[in-house]
């Protein structure tokens, strides 16, 4: 067995990142089944009290509002289905709103049927793009807004919404993809971003 240093392991990080990532994008996505979910997640590139310090990703990471309140980095938005596979990923600037990668055809062109999404989703011109796409927008209804009617099969689906919190919670603390303090995914960034 090899050993390396920590400054070493960066390094060979770096270098295989944008492999990984093709080889991730091209070969290990799930195949949709007709029921989609999706949900973004915050990456913090540092904490909050750091961040004019922070030099690691000065000019790419942005501050924007999560559910969990302000945050400098990036967001992973995630489309799985519902046997938990992952369709789909894109990471963007914190500050890019939850909707707009589901406006991007390359990030839902493999994806039909219908997406349950959380409240952060809601919006007009969204639902007549997807719909126009042939995909079907599943909301759960913020309280401001009329109740219309769901189906009965819909209420149940939006609340296995639970299993797309439970992998993005397994990302961030198991595979510890917010790692704050060194910059081996940058590179990787340029694939994924979208503008």
């Amino acid at each position: 067995m090899v050993s390396y240093s920590y400054n070493r392991f960066v390094e060979l990080i770096r270098k295989v990142n944008m492999p990984m990532t093709l080889f991730l994008k091209t070969c290990c996505l799930g195949d949709c089944t007709g029921i989609s979910f999706i949900d973004s997640t915050p990456i913090r590139a540092c904490k909050n009290k750091p961040i004019k310090c922070n030099k690691v990703f000065a000019g790419i990471a942005t501050t924007g509002k999560s559910t969990m309140g302000w945050v400098y980095g990036f967001k992973l938005h995630l489309i799985i289905n519902d046997k938990g596979e992952v369709l789909n990923f894109v990471i963007t600037q914190a500050n890019v709103d939850d909707r707009e990668p589901l406006k991007n055809q390359k990030f839902i062109d493999k994806i039909k049927g219908k997406f349950y999404a959380d409240k952060g989703y809601v919006g007009r011109e969204l639902t007549e793009i997807l719909f126009l796409d042939e995909l079907h927008l599943v909301i759960s209804i913020r309280n401001n807004i009329k109740n219309i009617l769901m189906e009965l099969k819909d209420k149940i689906l939006l609340r296995k919404r639970s299993v797309i919190e439970t992998i993005n919670n397994e990302l961030k603390n198991m595979c510890q993809i917010e790692h704050q303090g060194i910059d081996p995914f940058q590179d990787s960034f340029q694939i994924l971003f979208m503008h």
